[in-house]
């Protein structure tokens, strides 16, 4: 009698999946060696930036954890205290560690509890959703393979690893819409909303090592009660929400970082856990979303909107706008009358020890997406100089000046973007929504302002309106130069548009 191949299994605290960097090497490691080895790792190296940003938030509960920084009981002077003690350690602590992950089921393809999944998607689905619609960049059903191998007859396998990392991204950034119908008492439902993250750009404190990057990534409690021991992560709990029951509230820190997924998942392994081969994918509840402000998002506040609601992301992500155009809200000091917050996690980082806050980077991870429909467009990241020396509670004087620049930088934007429209209107005599001039001079025109911004940053007596003006005047003769030469009515247009780029708005004037 044959025996039966080994049950698929797969722990993430053990088995290697999270890519990390120290100096220039790269490698995959489980969660639990991460922890053990944070102080030796220099950063982490995920291929997606959605996924790595996941995965932070995730990271930084389970260090809030084995820290006891989820200690609502512990004042903001106290909070502080243990956070620097943790921070001269210079490494977490091998026995706290490892307690945390001997409390816990991490095995991704557990029957009863598989880390982030729901397992009763088996027979609450009538069907899997498959591999190919799992996978970002796959086409899946009958859609045509225009750019991929792909198709409806080739589902490859996915290797856990990167498997793992998809799964992060479809609860934290998922797509709207249809999915694989599932039914719970007689009802049936086929459509899910997007997920928390979705179309958001993330701001991380990045530490010299990943402990730092971590232990600074902590929000600090900010309510007003939360009793001890209400919060829980996913893999925390004994079994997965129930979808029908109304949302728990999004406790600090473990339920307001990993426990608003709207998509309930589960994997299909290959044989022995190395692959996944298939995937369920549906609505993990129909409860309204809650609003929660989340400590790594800056947001923009709308005055006319006088309820709770009135609150919203300030930028969704975009790929084609560069970081530093942010850095007048991630700067200045919140302001209870001002109407853009910069990422809650900000205001923490002034009472890191000062090799630490020196030294500290801020990571950018953007999903460029739709947030009301199921269209990806793009991922990016990047990593900002040391800032935090600027932030206005250190640096006021530079705080202003980077604000100021900001500020003109946009407000020189707009007017390119005016006044290229009436040199195309004049020009050509007729009128568009689009015109060619404006968006190919504001795209030559960005280049060069992040040029001007950082020259503007070291010459603090320089003119401002004046610099940006020059750039964007060179970006409307760059995007206009065959028109000027071959037809006068151009070369007139643009002309009178330079010079009103140049122009200042006139001072009101004063009551007599």
């Amino acid at each position: 009698m044959p025996s039966l191949p080994p049950p698929a299994t797969f722990s993430v605290a053990h088995k290697p999946w999270v890519d990390v960097r120290t100096g220039p090497q790269y490698d995959q490691v489980g969660l639990l060696t991460l922890f053990l080895d944070a102080h030796r790792i220099d950063d982490l190296a995920l291929p997606h930036p959605p996924a790595a940003s996941a995965l932070l938030r995730i990271l930084v509960s389970i260090t809030a954890r084995i820290t006891g920084l989820d200690d609502p009981e512990l004042s903001a002077s106290q909070w502080n205290a243990l956070r620097r003690r943790c921070l001269d350690q210079g490494r977490f602590d091998p026995d706290a560690v490892h307690a945390y992950f001997d409390q816990h089921a991490w095995d991704v393809f557990d029957p009863i509890r598989p880390w982030l999944q729901d397992p009763s998607l088996r027979t609450q689905c009538d069907h899997s959703t498959g591999i190919n619609v799992f996978v970002p960049g796959r086409p899946g059903g009958n859609n045509l393979a225009w750019f991929s191998p792909h198709g409806h007859h080739t589902a490859e396998p996915v290797p856990t690893p990167e498997a793992l990392q998809i799964l992060l991204i479809h609860h934290y950034f998922g797509r709207p819409g249809k999915s694989t119908p599932r039914t719970i008492n007689n009802t049936t439902i086929a459509k899910h909303s997007s997920g928390p993250l979705r179309a958001s750009v993330s701001f991380h404190p990045l530490g010299r090592t990943l402990h730092e990057t971590l232990l600074a990534g902590v929000p600090a409690f900010t309510g007003d009660d939360q009793p001890p021991g209400a919060d829980a992560c996913p893999w925390e709990e004994p079994a997965p929400p129930d979808p029908q029951a109304p949302l728990r509230t999004a406790t600090w820190p473990g339920r307001q970082l990993t426990g608003l997924s709207r998509h309930a998942i589960l994997l299909v392994p290959g044989q022995g856990g190395a692959t996944v081969t298939d995937a369920y994918i549906t609505w993990a509840t129909q409860q309204p979303k809650p609003i929660i402000t989340d400590p790594y998002l800056a947001y923009r506040f709308i005055p006319e909107r006088k309820n709770v609601a009135r609150r919203r992301t300030l930028h969704r992500a975009d790929a084609s706008r560069a970081w530093w155009r942010d850095l007048e809200t991630l700067l200045l000091a919140p302001d209870e009358h001002g109407i853009h917050r910069r990422p809650a996690i900000f205001d923490t980082l002034n009472d890191l020890p000062e090799a630490v806050r020196r030294s500290l980077r801020i990571r950018v991870h953007g999903f460029d997406q739709d947030s009301s429909q199921a269209t990806d467009r793009q991922w990016y990241t990047a990593i900002t100089p040391p800032l935090l020396n600027w932030t206005q509670e250190h640096d006021p004087g530079k705080a202003q000046r980077i604000a100021e620049c900001c500020r003109e930088a946009e407000h020189t934007a707009q007017r390119l973007a005016t006044v290229a429209k009436e040199a195309w209107d004049t020009a050509t005599h007729s009128r568009t929504t689009q015109p060619p001039w404006a968006k190919k001079a504001l795209t030559r025109y960005w280049p060069k302002a992040e040029t001007v911004f950082w020259r503007l940053m070291d010459e603090t007596d320089a003119d401002a309106p004046a610099a940006f003006a020059a750039a964007a005047a060179a970006a409307l003769r760059e995007v206009t130069e065959a028109a000027r030469i071959s037809h006068n009515s151009a070369a007139r247009a643009v002309a009178y548009a330079v010079r009103d780029l140049y122009r200042r708005p006139s001072a009101p004037r004063k009551a007599a």
